[in-house]
């Protein structure tokens, strides 16, 4: 005979979380919609980014490159996992990782050292569900939509959520200007 099922207590407390939906028509507006967001980015930020292949997670990130000021063209480092680019000035310098091919969770992410690049990075992963979460709470999520199928269609749709105290006063509608 099973125990009686007990009451749960209250739900473990959410981190804190803001909110923003955008419609992106072109590359370039997904380019520059990094190189707005890279404006309230700092060292220490993690952002994680979602969505199918030809999403244009790759051209959000060349956008964010830019606007960071980092050395070297931001390309896809799905085949070398991560790339590092300097800053040319006093910004932090940009980790970019592509754990599409990395089965394992953040044991198998402990390889590249994300947890010491971290406090002095801004680190943005693709494909990084289930894998870096662990890293911090504080963390941006970017999830971008488009049409399956159909790659003329340009037009994406990006959900961007800020989880934790670090994203609970950032004014994330700013990105939509």
């Amino acid at each position: 005979m099973e125990a009686p099922a007990t009451p749960h207590g209250p739900a473990e407390p959410q981190p804190p979380t803001n909110a923003v939906e955008l419609t992106v028509t072109s590359p370039d507006q997904m380019r520059e919609l990094g190189r707005r967001l890279a404006k309230l980015l700092r060292a220490g930020d993690l952002v994680m980014l979602s969505g199918e292949l030809g999403a244009g997670k790759t051209t959000l990130t060349r956008g964010l490159g830019e606007g960071l000021g980092v050395r070297g063209a931001v390309t896809s480092p799905t085949f070398v996992i991560a790339r590092v680019h300097p800053s040319l000035g006093e910004g932090p310098p940009l980790v970019h990782v592509d754990a599409y091919r990395l089965s394992g969770g953040l044991d198998e992410m402990e390889d590249l050292d994300l947890d010491v690049s971290l406090p002095e990075s801004v680190i943005v992963v693709e494909w990084g569900e289930g894998k870096v979460e662990e890293l911090t709470e504080d963390r941006l999520q970017l999830v971008i939509h488009r049409a399956v199928g159909d790659t003329t269609d340009e037009v994406r749709h990006v959900t961007l959520t800020g989880l934790g105290e670090r994203w609970r006063s950032t004014d994330l509608s700013v990105l939509s200007a």
